[in-house]
């Protein structure tokens, strides 16, 4: 009986034993502690990278809950995270940032909960959050592969970019040209260093005529505008009897204008021996018996003309005489 009772006794203290021991591992371990409240968030994410179960949620760097689930949403296109965090945590609000954040380069995932503005609404239990995936090593890891092998495949480009430049350039016939060029180059250089040395030399030799061209050049150009002035003075002292001349100008233009078609329409002498061709005939042969008498009287004189042709008696004749006809003015 006594030796019952004493196995009763060692069997109940190994249970209250090993009760506070798991008491003991849940307090001090990444899970929730049964003395304290909590609630629950869900957190949505593209990829979650390797976070597990019991994984830590910190709030800049304090741990204020445990991640409860891990498990893929109902559309097959992400992660739900499930966190349960402490009731006495301080109020989390809706545009606090998720990330999913490594401890160190390979240490275990967490959860990290960044605030910002701290602008209401808070998250109240059940809320659902987006979340940041975690940096994926692996992913860079592919990325900078496929750029390491772009930069190989454009390095073996460069390389023949520069074996062609150097066979279709640099070769021996481009390199003898260059090498005249060159050459001509420094002729060229040492032609022109002797025409700046010769220019020199001219400038330095005739000094004094450059200066004595130079003050001409400007004693004319003062010249000249002085004569600009005058000129500019002249013209504005006459302007009124410039332009009264040019308007005497136009008035005299007008006037012969009206005489030219007063003789093209006939009227005065002008026009009538224009438009009568029996009075115009008449007049060049008065004009022809003047030129012939003033020959004679050039050549004989008066006297002379007068002595040698006698006046011969008129002869009656019945003839009547010629009248010319009398020009009319139209």
């Amino acid at each position: 009986m006594e030796k019952k009772r004493l196995e009763m006794k060692v069997g109940l203290f190994v249970f209250v034993g090993l009760a506070l021991l798991a008491i003991l591992m849940i307090q001090f371990s990444k899970g929730t502690s049964i003395y304290r409240g909590t609630y629950k968030l869900h957190l949505h994410a593209e990829n979650v990278g390797g976070i597990k179960q019991r994984a830590a949620v910190l709030l800049a760097g304090v741990q204020v809950g445990t991640v409860s689930g891990v498990r893929i949403a109902p559309d097959g296109k992400s992660v739900t995270i499930d966190l349960q965090l402490y009731k006495d945590t301080p109020p989390i609000y809706h545009d606090a940032q998720f990330v999913i954040e490594s401890a160190g380069f390979l240490g275990d995932q967490y959860v990290s909960i960044n605030p910002t503005a701290n602008t209401e609404p808070k998250l109240a239990d059940g809320a659902d959050v987006p979340c940041l995936p975690p940096f994926n090593m692996q992913k860079v890891a592919r990325d900078a592969g496929g750029f390491i092998q772009r930069i190989d495949e454009t390095a073996k480009k460069l390389d023949a970019a520069a074996t062609d430049l150097r066979k279709e350039v640099l070769n021996e016939q481009t390199l003898a040209s260059f090498g005249t060029s060159i050459t001509n180059m420094k002729l060229f250089t040492e032609q022109a260093l002797d025409t700046v040395q010769d220019i020199k030399t001219v400038v330095n030799t005739n000094g004094d005529q450059v200066k004595l061209a130079v003050s001409n050049a400007v004693y004319f150009s003062s010249q000249l505008i002085k004569l600009s002035e005058s000129a500019q003075a002249v013209l504005a002292t006459n302007s009124v009897n410039l332009n009264q001349a040019t308007k005497d100008l136009a008035d005299t233009t007008a006037i012969f204008k009206q005489l030219a078609t007063n003789v093209q329409a006939g009227h005065g002498l002008a026009g009538a021996l224009l438009q009568n061709e029996e009075l115009a005939t008449n007049m060049e042969s008065i004009a022809a018996n003047l030129s012939v008498t003033s020959s004679n009287l050039n050549r004989r004189g008066l006297w002379g003309i007068l002595w040698s042709h006698k006046p011969d008696k008129p002869k009656p004749t019945n003839a009547p005489l010629t009248t010319f006809p009398t020009p009319t003015r139209k």
